[in-house]
């Protein structure tokens, strides 16, 4: 690789957290509200915050599983991100007009949860109107919306990546050990994890530094220093 891949520190609960993953040369930042399952949820009031002290040019992801319009544009509104990330691949069309019409300011990321072939098809269906994709492990069916620390089946990530017109962020079980591989074999524009750079839920300099340098070295660029 000769590019840069961006980095996307997912799971931020608080301004600390935020300093740290910045520091470390993140790109963007998910701050995950209210969630049927998986770990980092934090309050709406503390993401307005963490979000309203991020600098430019940071993007502030808001982690949602609302599906319905008002009730998304309504999330986005009062948290101040200016990046929304839809865990729930099942999004009508509707959602996304409704985003562009109150909120044309803010991105907009679809998530598609890797299970089969048939993520294929719904992943190309939602590029052409969101801002990137982002796939991840998960299972809408049983409410599992990511945060699963488990890998999926790279070889149908690298299908998406090669077909999609948007540009495509890898999650899911990435850690400063695969991430050299999931990087060779899916050719993302991006990575975005949560639980491979934690320790006891908490944010770790240490594995997150290791997994930043993996991932520079893999693309041929020098790895930031932290402050």
């Amino acid at each position: 690789m000769d590019r840069r891949i961006r980095l996307k520190v997912c799971c931020v609960a608080s301004v600390e957290e935020a300093r740290l993953a910045i520091d470390h040369g993140a790109d963007a930042l998910g701050l995950v509200a209210r969630m049927p399952t998986g770990p980092g949820p934090i309050g709406d009031d503390l993401i307005r915050e963490i979000a309203a002290r991020v600098p430019p040019p940071i993007a502030t992801f808001l982690l949602t599983s609302q599906t319905e319009p008002d009730a998304v544009v309504d999330h986005v509104r009062r948290t101040g991100v200016n990046t929304v990330q839809l865990v729930d691949d099942a999004i009508l069309p509707m959602v996304y007009d409704a985003l562009r019409r109150a909120t044309p300011h803010v991105r907009i990321v679809q998530v598609i949860h890797v299970l089969d072939d048939a993520s294929v098809g719904i992943a190309l269906a939602a590029a052409p109107r969101v801002d990137a994709l982002l796939l991840d492990s998960g299972n809408p069916a049983a409410r599992e919306l990511g945060g699963t620390g488990r890998a999926h089946d790279w070889a149908i990530s690298r299908r998406i990546v090669e077909a999609s017109p948007v540009p495509v962020f890898l999650a899911g079980g990435l850690n400063d050990a695969n991430v050299r591989q999931a990087l060779a074999a899916t050719q993302p524009f991006g990575v975005d994890l949560c639980s491979g750079v934690r320790t006891n839920g908490s944010l770790d300099a240490e594995k997150l530094g290791r997994f930043v340098r993996a991932v520079r070295a893999a693309s041929n660029q020098p790895a930031p220093i932290a402050g």
